[in-house]
């Protein structure tokens, strides 16, 4: 079985931890490639907390040390890097001019999708794969600016099966929710401004027994540490507001895996769909 990343450590022991530890374990993830070098008194300080406090999170994580941590984070990194082939990202976004304005945009971009490239968890994508397949029912949940990449899923996911239900841009009803139990799945889109939604609808969710997935910015956003399941977008790119390019990029991943593992099913839907659209003439082609 693969080792977990720090990430995923974290995530797992993130409400045991005490202030101080939560501050140097959010700053570890947020600059993994820093953390590989930075001792215990270097990292303390950047993330503003002592040395001791991030030894004590070593321990707290299950690691014999920090050097132990640091070892297993240097691990992580380097496959990684291996992995995806790349050199690095750019220390800084350049700032655009009118000249440069639209290439400033696709630069932009292309390091985002590299960010979404060096930090995906294979582990985490073919688990939501399982969910989206396996689930009772789905139900997707999107306020705000993170309604359209809802909506996207939306769309895509019943094209290949049933039982998929989405929120309004505003809101959730509780009738929506009224018969998610153990077997369903919710996935809910949180991109700053968070908003208070998305974390009344995990909570409700999980009081019925469903999977919470979290397409987020950061596996510590506010409905990142509730989900069971957080994948994340932009985790170590401070791009100043969220790509949608990187979201749906991080949705296809998803879609291809769903394809894959359930291609028959799929096949057959989307042969009685082909039937009624040419029933109902609904295309021009």
């Amino acid at each position: 079985m693969k080792p977990k990343s720090i990430s995923q450590i974290i995530k797992e022991n993130y409400s045991s931890l005490s202030q101080g530890q939560k501050k140097a374990a959010e700053f570890l993830t947020l600059h993994k490639e820093e953390g590989v070098l930075l001792t215990a008194f270097q990292l303390g300080k950047r993330a503003g907390v002592s040395e001791t406090t991030v030894i004590r999170l070593a321990y707290a994580l299950g690691f014999k040390g920090y050097s132990d941590m640091q070892e297993a984070l240097r691990r992580n990194w380097l496959e990684k890097k291996q992995g995806a082939g790349l050199e690095g990202l750019p220390a800084e976004l350049k700032q655009p001019n009118e000249t440069s304005i639209f290439s400033s945009v696709i630069e932009k971009e292309t390091s985002v999708l590299q960010q979404l490239l060096l930090q995906v968890d294979e582990g985490e994508i073919w688990k939501t794969v399982d969910h989206f397949i396996q689930s009772d029912r789905i139900y997707i949940g999107g306020f705000g600016s993170s309604y359209g990449a809802a909506y996207w899923l939306h769309y895509t996911l019943k094209q290949y099966r049933d039982n998929v239900t989405i929120s309004s841009p505003a809101g959730f009803s509780l009738e929506d929710i009224l018969d998610l139990n153990q077997n369903s799945a919710v996935i809910i889109f949180s991109f700053p401004r968070y908003r208070q939604e998305s974390i009344e609808l995990a909570k409700c969710s999980q009081a019925q027994g469903a999977t919470v997935i979290a397409i987020t910015n950061r596996q510590f956003s506010p409905v990142g540490q509730l989900a069971e399941i957080t994948l994340t977008t932009e985790e170590e790119l401070d791009s100043g507001d969220h790509s949608i390019a990187s979201v749906v990029s991080l949705l296809e991943v998803i879609m291809e895996g769903v394809k894959h593992r359930d291609r028959d099913r799929i096949s057959l839907r989307q042969q009685k769909l082909e039937k009624l659209y040419t029933d109902q003439e609904l295309f021009l082609e």
